[in-house]
């Protein structure tokens, strides 16, 4: 065990000491506001992609963009997984511990980023086959499809950067950072698409490109910023050997991140499953089912933000063998999701008809239909909250194939399964009530694995003694043992 390995240590966050719920707070506001605006950013690009070019170009990007949440969402389990281990390992005040984690993921990401980019440009005709892209919109998808993959390297590896930032108790530096890439994004989409000044015109290829160039002005930006304030996952001189990482390390990233980007694989297509149900009932519940999409994108990111924390906070005290904060952290984080997510939804909800308008118009018969779903379906996110920061204690410990079962059981027998049976009774009624019907399955089962599961047994790292636990954990007044905040 090597407690403070490497210059400045400092440049750390240390979640396993001082108040749970402002620390909680600390953690969660940055990662909401990030969220925020990203998804802003994506909605925002796509009004420029509709506006100028049209319903063709919309339907393009969207086909290319299931690939590539496709690609991020298998990616974004292994990141995970890296983010508990330097969690975890952070809690016990190894830093050299941590670098060696982050030069695995680092080469993980890499290697899977570079596989992924030339694999998509050649796969991308077949992929877009496979998803029956109407024959118009195949070209301009294809040449969508294939410029973002060009950014795929950059972009796995920001979101890499991001999660490894969190597991060392840092949400501030991934919202900092990602503001100036969503600014290039959103600014060069016109101007790449209509050619602007001296740029060529490029139509929906320079859509991809903005994104494109801003994942690697992003990317660029987060080295750099990580190498100017040093921080804990940065590598310098011999450290740069942990970027052949060891192969139980590689291991068990794999194993443990596997089941987490399948868990997201399993959401999407239940999610497209349930798409196959709306679209029975005519264009108009298609779009109103839209409309309250684009809400629920927003109402579900305080669970999303929390959990991220919760998940955090967990593993480095699960590294310090601070187990007696472990309920108390669980506990914050429901009370805080709970006040968060509730009072979102009652912003949300109550002046749905206004909210409603913006992406519906004057259409009342669509207005009325998004009413009715958001009335019967919104308020189940409160319940898919508790699971999300129930489930992301486990996760933290390295618990990740039940969640799977759980998600897998939940969706596919629970909601869409319910929505099917009771589709010829119910009409349309079924799909929205599959929604609190699946993500209640989900918090009960969840739940119950938390309060009986075996996920407390689960070890991810060779454990520290028990002395050199307590050296740890109250060495605060030793300078070689701290971990302080960034400044």
């Amino acid at each position: 065990m090597n407690p403070t390995t490497g210059p400045n240590p400092k440049r750390t966050h240390d979640l396993t000491a001082g108040p749970i719920v402002a620390t909680l707070l600390a953690f969660a506001l940055p990662t909401l506001v990030s969220n925020v605006l990203q998804s802003l950013n994506g909605s925002i690009n796509a009004m420029w992609v509709g506006q100028l070019l049209g319903v063709t170009g919309l339907a393009a990007t969207s086909n290319a963009n299931l690939i590539m949440f496709m690609v991020y969402a298998l990616s974004f389990g292994f990141g995970m997984a890296v983010a508990i281990l330097i969690g975890q390992t952070m809690g016990r005040r190894d830093l050299d511990g941590v670098r060696r984690l982050v030069g695995a993921g680092v080469a993980l990401f890499l290697l899977l980023g570079l596989v992924t980019g030339v694999g998509g440009w050649l796969a991308s005709p077949a992929i877009l086959r496979l998803l029956v892209t109407p024959a118009d919109v195949y070209p301009q998808a294809l040449v969508y499809a294939r410029v973002t993959f060009i950014g795929v390297p950059a972009g796995l590896m920001i979101l890499f950067l991001q999660m490894a930032l969190r597991g060392t108790g840092d949400s501030l530096t991934p919202l900092l950072l990602v503001i100036p890439g969503a600014l290039i994004d959103v600014g060069l989409n016109p101007v790449l698409i209509l050619g602007l000044g001296p740029m060529p015109k490029m139509g929906i290829a320079g859509s991809a490109a903005a994104g494109l160039i801003a994942n690697y002005v992003s990317v660029s930006l987060l080295f750099g910023y990580i190498y100017r304030r040093d921080l804990g996952i940065r590598l310098r001189g011999r450290e740069f050997h942990y970027l052949i990482p060891a192969r139980d390390l590689v291991f068990t990233i794999m194993r443990k991140g596997a089941p987490m980007g399948l868990q997201m694989i399993v959401v999407t297509v239940a999610s497209l499953a349930m798409m196959g149900l709306v679209n029975r009932h005519g264009t108009t519940t298609v779009a109103a089912y839209g409309a309250t999409n684009q809400l629920w994108t927003y109402i579900q990111m305080p669970a999303v933000a929390v959990g991220a924390a919760v998940s955090a906070m967990v593993a480095q005290n699960i590294g310090a063998g601070r187990w007696d904060r472990i309920g108390r952290i669980t506990g914050a984080g429901m009370v805080i999701n709970l006040a968060l997510t509730g009072a979102l939804v009652l912003s949300v909800t109550l002046p749905d008809r206004f909210v409603l308008g913006w992406f519906l118009g004057h259409d009342d018969r669509a207005i009325a239909i998004a009413r009715h779903i958001s009335l019967l379906a919104s308020w189940s996110y409160i319940i898919s909250g508790v699971m999300m920061v129930l489930g992301a204690v486990p996760r933290a410990n390295g618990a990740t194939l039940m969640p799977l079962l759980i998600a897998t059981v939940a969706l596919v027998p629970g909601r869409f399964g319910f929505a099917y049976a009771l589709g010829p009774a119910w009409g349309a009624d079924a799909i929205w009530w599959s929604f609190p019907v699946g993500y209640g399955i989900a918090a009960i089962l969840t739940a119950l694995y938390y309060r009986y599961g075996g996920w407390r047994r689960i070890r991810l790292l060779a454990e520290p003694s028990r002395e050199e636990v307590d050296e740890l954990v109250q060495s605060e007044s030793e300078p070689t043992g701290r971990v302080h905040p960034a400044g």
